[in-house]
Parts: C-alpha cells; structure tokens; sequence
C-alpha cells in the first residue's frame, strides 16, 4: 500500500500563523465570495480563504497579505465558499465499485469525506477485506474514514457468512490509522439481552475512544430502544417517520436520515426539524446505499443536501446536517466539515445554494474538480487474486434445485411471501393461497420465486421462497451475487430453468447480476472482486448498471431502483419478511418459519 499520511494541525501551526499574519504566503487564495460559515450558520458576502500545506490558514474580508508571486488565485466571483460534503453514512461496495472509482465518481459532486463501512466485503473476506477497503481507502485524496464492520453475521443463528467478524478483530482495527469507529450494530436484539460479543465490541470501540455506529431497524420505542441506546451506539439510520428521528435525538444518539437509491427517508422525517422546531446540530444527512447509476448520473450528497432543501429545510441547516453536524458526530469537528482556520481545505465553490451546482471541488488544498470533471488521480490497490474468485456453487445448478416441493395429497397451499415495498428497505410479511401444478408449488400473479444460493463453501445449498412487488412478466430471471448482508447470491425469477442459467452465469464470471429471458441474457454487470464490486470506471459500471434497468423494465418491473429492493431481500435484520441459506426469517420475532401452511 502507498499513502502519505496527511499532515496534521499541529505539524502546520506554524506555517498556518505565518501565512495567516502575512509573514509567509499562502499556496493559494480564494477570492470575493460568500464565506457560508456552518458554525455560526451565517451568510458573509466578500470573504476571501488563504490556503497553505493543504490545510485553512485564514478567513476574511480580505486575504492579499496572504499572496506572494507563487500563490494561486482562484476567484470566485461571489459565489459561495462551502465546506466539502460528508456522507455520514455508506457503504463503498454498493456502489459496485472499489473505493478508487467511487471516490473518482463522488468527488466532482463536492463530497470530501466519507464514513463508510465495508461490511459487505467483510462477509465474503472478513478481516483481510476489510483491511484492503482500509488501504485503498487511504490512498485517495480525499477522506475516507473506514468503520469497522462490526455485524458478520448480522443475525447469528440466522444465517451463514463467508468470515465472521469477533471482538478481538474490532480491538485490532482499532490501532489502525484509517479507522473512525464501529460500523453499525445491527444485531440490536444482541445488544438488548446484553449479548457478551456484541457489547465487547462496542467496548472495544468506546475505550478506543471511537464512535459506535447504530442501526436499529424496528419500530419499537419503548424499553427496547432504551436498552439499545443504554448499550453504546451513538447514531441511527434506520428510521423512517417523523417520531423514529424525534426518539433518537431525544436519547442523545444523531439522527441519520439518509437519502439513496431506494431509500427515501428524509421527507418523512426531516419536520422534526422543519416543523416541530427540533435542534437541527443532532440530525445528520447521509445516503447508506447508492449504486453507480445514481452517482453518475444523479449525484451523490449533493444530491441528498437538495433534496432537503426542496423537503423544506433551510439550505443553510441542510448543508449544517451534511458537513459540520457529521464531523462533529464522529469527533473531527477540528479537522473537517467547515471553511475556518486549521480544517483541511476541502471547499465547493457553488453559484446557487439551493440547486447547489458544484462548480469547483479543492480537498487538501488542491483543486480535484471543475465542473463536473474530475483533475486528480484516485490511486488503485493492487487486489490480491482470493479477492477475484468468490463464487462458489459447488455444482451446476438445475431447475430442480429450485423445485418447491407440496405436501402430499394438497392441491393449494399457503404460503409465507416476501412483500417488496417501493424506496424503503422494510419488506412486509405477506401471505398468499398459490395452486399446486404436477407436486410443485408454482408462483401465480404477482407472486413470483426467490432463492437464496450457497456461494461461500461450496455447499450446493438452495433456499426456495416466494416474493411479491416485482411485477416480473414472462420466463425470465435475474440473479445477484450482492445479496446484502451475507453475500450469497439472490435468484428471482418466474422459470426455474432460467433461474438456473442466470445462478450459473454468476459462477462463470465470478460473480456480479445478469438477467435472463427466455434463455437469453438481456445485461450482465460483473462484479469480480468479492461478488460485490468492480475496478471499472463508474460510468462503464453505470452504463452496464443501466441496461440491467431497462432488462428488468422489459420483463415487466417499474418500482424505483428495484435492483436495490432485490439486493436487500436476504437482509435479516430489517423487518419483515427476509430469506437466508437457513430458511425464511421473520424479523419481527428473529425466528425461522416454515415457507408453507396449511390451508384454514
């Protein structure tokens, strides 16, 4: 791994004191705009920033004592001077990029620092994948903050993960340099009955001094979440209406509300502040999951600081909630989320603050985009080649791996469905009379199969279900090897033999999505590193990302950023309804139930 640590305030002070009284000049200087100042949330027309060792070194009305004959001279021709854009909140790999591209995708929208959790690689590599996330993380110029993963399995007993992460992992990663804190607990009914791994792990991040990252996906608020608060994380993204984001910041955690591909939950929660006249300083914006096709084309925390905007929010408490707010959050309130001396110098020029077009992006002091067009290199890890073959099916699926089997002597049976719920990542435990054609239980309407795939240890296993929302037409079939959390591979499909040539494809390219029609492949996005991510450009990603859109609109499916409600269905920690290579999980109760019932 090559990387230079970024040199500290205290390294600087004295060249920041020298430039900042005239002594010394400054590396560069931005000139006539509108200082945005999040601390004191006000608007300072004619302000000028001198820059120097990548780091602020003065603010005001006027900076020529700050300019010598080498000093470069941005004006900015009153438009505003912003801090760089924090996502409190991520991960890298559903992106399906490795944090090179995706820093070179996200920097051109002005977002400079990112928290992100790769617990998506942690599930197929464990600590070793972690720790490559970390050092490509750090080879960027910008900053990517790394939580360590702290959920793999995110619901032991419930599932089976390639690697499993323990406390005396959290505790070694917490030395490393690149480390922000504890990605987020999502085994919050192991927090609630005190469960000794879940707690060391939290322990282990607390007397490191480090932020405990939360995730508690339940609509309860009553003891439960007190007990979940009691034992350490610090912040919740998880909520959905207006009273989630009013309990958490009431309880002393930061609200998260986050805007993604799928997930809408800024609207429903951000009048806590807007109208019912909250503290804004506790709520935080961020996105949690954003696939390629959204950064290239929609944008990124640019685009989750607008939306709030056009939800109602002041554009100055907006971006509050998207810069100084997260660094705060996370302990770095000296170092970044602010134009004011020391921070680094990551600062957006912008003509509009409710539009927020992102004219020019300078991190560390250097200028990284201009209108949309990345200037600076994103350096590569050289990934190691057990990070390329991860798919292991243990034979060539057939249809008959995907045979439900009715009970003797039934014509109809009940069954247990999976519900798909449009832009959010709840799903609802759903219950459907399907018919019984030659002992198999068949699909019907809008009710089609899923299957979970073993691709970790070669197993061969299949879990069979069903799942309604998709709306899918025809014989078709699309699979995915980014089945969050623990990364096996997501079949849905209306044909079983489609189902099996789509599962087989994945194993043929080392994993990745495709979809299949009629026994011929409409897209393919390969993913070779982890099943998860590719070391394409964002817009090669993107491009592929699109055409597995338009497949999927062919086949019948028009739900916003489906591939994303298709990627969560394995996720047995969000309610209700999730599959697993152990079976169907209701999360409501964390217990397996049986995929048929008898008919009343």
């Amino acid at each position: 791994m090559e990387y230079t640590p970024f040199p500290s305030w205290p390294d600087v002070a004295p060249k920041l004191i020298a430039v900042a009284a005239g002594r010394e000049a400054a590396d560069m200087v931005i000139q006539g705009g509108t200082w945005v100042n999040v601390h004191s949330r006000e608007l300072l027309p004619d302000h000028s920033v001198a820059i120097v060792a990548g780091r602020i070194a003065f603010v005001g009305p006027d900076a020529s004592h700050c300019v010598g004959p080498d000093t470069e001279i941005i004006e900015a021709q009153g438009r505003y001077i912003l801090p760089g854009l924090c996502d409190a909140h991520m991960h890298i790999e559903s992106g399906m990029l490795t944090p090179a591209e995706f820093a070179r995708a996200v920097i051109p929208h002005g977002t400079t620092s990112m928290f992100t959790d790769p617990h998506e690689i942690a599930n197929v590599l464990g600590l070793d994948g972690v720790r490559m996330m970390h050092d490509e993380a750090m080879m960027q110029p910008v900053n990517i903050f790394t939580q360590m993963p702290s959920c793999a399995p995110s619901a032991p007993g419930l599932e089976t993960t390639g690697y499993e992460i323990t406390p005396e992992d959290v505790a070694e990663a917490m030395n490393w340099p690149g480390i922000i804190g504890l990605g987020e607990m999502m085994n919050f009914p192991g927090v609630i009955h005190g469960d000794p791994k879940m707690l060391a792990e939290i322990a282990a991040t607390q007397r490191a001094g480090k932020t405990v990252g939360g995730h508690y996906a339940s609509p309860d608020l009553g003891p439960d979440f007190a007990a979940y608060v009691a034992g350490g994380p610090a912040d919740d993204h998880e909520g959905t209406c207006e009273a989630d984001a009013i309990a958490r910041v009431r309880q002393g955690m930061r609200s998260m509300m986050r805007l993604g591909s799928a997930w809408y939950d800024v609207e429903s929660q951000i009048t806590a502040v807007t109208e019912k006249g909250l503290d804004p300083r506790n709520f935080i914006l961020c996105t949690d999951d954003c696939h390629s096709g959204t950064l290239v084309n929609d944008g990124h925390m640019n685009r989750v600081v607008r939306h709030a905007i056009a939800c109602g929010c002041d554009p100055l408490v907006a971006l509050q909630m998207a810069t100084i707010n997260t660094a705060t959050h996370f302990g770095l309130e000296r170092e970044i989320g602010s134009v004011t001396p020391g921070r680094r110098a990551d600062i957006i020029l912008s003509s509009d603050l409710a539009e927020l077009p992102v004219e020019m992006v300078i991190a560390r002091g250097q200028v990284v985009a201009e209108n949309g067009a990345i200037k600076v290199d994103c350096s590569h890890l050289n990934w190691p080649e057990k990070s390329r073959h991860t798919v292991h099916l243990g034979h060539a699926l057939t249809s008959a791996d995907f045979e439900i089997k009715a009970p003797e002597g039934a014509n109809k049976v009940q069954a247990n469905v999976i519900g798909v719920v449009e832009n959010q990542a709840p799903t609802k435990a759903l219950k459907a009379e399907l018919p019984i054609i030659g002992g198999l239980v068949e699909g019907e309407g809008k009710v089609c199969q899923i299957a979970l795939v073993e691709r970790h240890r070669a197993t061969g296993g299949v879990t069979n279900a069903f799942v309604s929302g998709f709306g899918y037409q025809g014989k078709m079939a699309m699979a995915s090897t980014v089945a969050h959390d623990s990364h096996h591979m997501i079949v849905v499909g209306t044909n079983r033999d489609q189902m099996a040539l789509a599962a087989n494809r994945l194993a043929e390219v080392g994993g990745g999505i495709t979809l299949f029609r009629d026994g011929q492949e409409l897209a393919l996005v390969e993913l070779p590193i982890a099943g998860l991510m590719s070391d394409s450009p964002a817009a090669e990603v993107a491009a592929k990302a699109d055409r597995m859109v338009q497949a999927m609109q062919d086949c019948g499916c028009h739900l916003n950023n489906a591939y994303m409600q298709h990627s969560l269905l394995a996720l047995v920690v969000i309610p209700e309804l999730r599959i697993s290579d152990l079976g169907l999980v209701d999360v409501r109760t964390f217990e397996k139930i049986e995929l048929l019932e008898p008919l009343a």
